[in-house]
């Protein structure tokens, strides 16, 4: 039986030029506001903390101490 990734959160390692994924989902949380974000639509991301963020906006509060 196959399993879908659909509905899931998937599990990223996150790297300077994108990520891979570790364990198989179609989404992430925003760490900082909790919103769901689609994988084609993921674009910013911390390396260092290692999360992921739904807007430039977003990513620069969460760097700036929230």
């Amino acid at each position: 039986m196959l399993m879908s990734a659909n509905d899931r959160p998937a599990r990223l390692h996150y790297m300077a030029n994108g990520f891979r994924v570790l364990a198989p989902g179609d989404h992430v949380l925003c760490a900082v506001t909790g919103e769901r974000i689609a994988l084609e639509e993921l674009r910013y991301w911390s390396v260092r903390r290692q999360e992921a963020y739904a807007s430039p906006e977003v990513a620069t509060r969460a760097m700036a101490g929230r």
